[in-house]
């Protein structure tokens, strides 16, 4: 079958995404890009000062333990939250794997709630004291600045640019861009990013994974759609052979459609996820990190990874070590 051959088989219609039109990633600000050998090339926007990795993902060190949960220090950003009486938190509805809705249970789930639940239970000693505002991946930095919500968990990427408008946690999960091809592709050996000359792939519009597939594959055939959902929709009607993004957007696609596989490879970018707080929130900055430490040390980290990310990844992970020392 010729690499822009459309499939015979049926398409399989998604029936996981519940928010068409929401995207499950857009990245529009400047990452780290490695070529294909390893070596690192030039960003394709310019970055904001201080974007070595090590300053990227420096965060505020927690100031002591936790307290427990109900007894908030007085006058902190934590306590004000209490006083409300739940977390809001701004997520992803259509993000399988990270945060999307369940059609059977009405309830958005995956790993980013993991972490909105671990910070709830931490302030209220209950999990579910949360509220979940579905945001887009553009209002991601304007619901911190508005105050909207109290966190962003919605598989943002910590870098320097981001840092002048809102602070973030340290890193909790290390993804990076792939591409997903049909099966039959992977069989003809089309399993990185150096094996798209000619074929048909897909990216978001105003986002650097497609700034990044047009410099490291310029000989394959770029489509763009509004977000992944979109290029999803795309190759399950075989207009595109394949679909690049954070390895994490891909396994979610890739579990709804058995025509579709991210094949072992390695990332051409880092993406370093950070849990968003308003710049000012300093102190619950301090304390989102002391949740995850404990998260850390208890292991329920690592049954999240287990439950949600590993079977579609198919590969074993660690919380990323913590980088501390940033200074208000």
């Amino acid at each position: 079958m010729s690499r822009r051959a459309r499939p015979l088989a049926a398409l399989v219609v998604v029936a996981a995404l519940a928010l068409a039109g929401c995207g499950g990633y857009d990245e529009t600000e400047p990452r780290p890009v490695k070529n294909v050998a390893g070596g690192p090339v030039a960003p394709a926007t310019p970055q904001a000062p201080e974007c070595d990795p090590a300053g990227a993902t420096r965060s505020y060190e927690p100031t002591g333990a936790l307290p427990a949960a109900g007894a908030m220090p007085a006058g902190s950003t934590m306590a004000e939250i209490r006083r409300r009486g739940r977390l809001v938190a701004g997520v992803s509805a259509d993000t399988y794997l990270l945060g999307s809705n369940n059609p059977f249970t009405g309830q958005i789930e995956g790993f980013d709630i993991d972490m909105v639940e671990q910070v709830a239970k931490a302030i209220f000693g209950d999990p579910k004291a949360y509220e979940l505002k579905v945001i887009t991946a553009a209002d991601r930095l304007k619901a911190l600045e508005e105050q909207r919500v109290d966190i962003v968990v919605r598989n943002m990427t910590i870098n320097c640019t981001r840092w002048q408008s809102i602070a973030f946690s340290a890193e909790y999960y290390r993804s990076g861009q792939k591409i997903l091809v049909r099966q039959d592709l992977a069989d003809e050996g089309v399993d990185s990013v150096a094996e798209l000359d000619g074929v048909r792939v897909c990216a978001p519009t105003g986002t650097s994974s497609l700034e990044n597939i047009r410099e490291q594959a310029p000989d394959a055939f770029i489509e763009e759609a509004g977000n992944h959902t979109g290029c999803l929709a795309l190759f399950q009607q075989g207009d595109v052979d394949a679909i690049t993004g954070d390895d994490t957007v891909l396994a979610g696609l890739a579990t709804q459609d058995p025509y579709a596989v991210v094949p072992p490879q390695e990332t051409f970018t880092d993406e370093p996820y950070g849990i968003g707080v308003n710049k000012d929130d300093v102190d619950l900055v301090r304390f989102v990190n002391g949740v995850l430490e404990r998260m850390r040390a208890d292991g329920s980290w690592q049954k999240s990874y287990e439950r949600w990310l590993q079977p579609a990844l198919n590969v074993p992970a660690t919380q990323p070590a913590p980088v501390y020392g940033r200074q208000p």
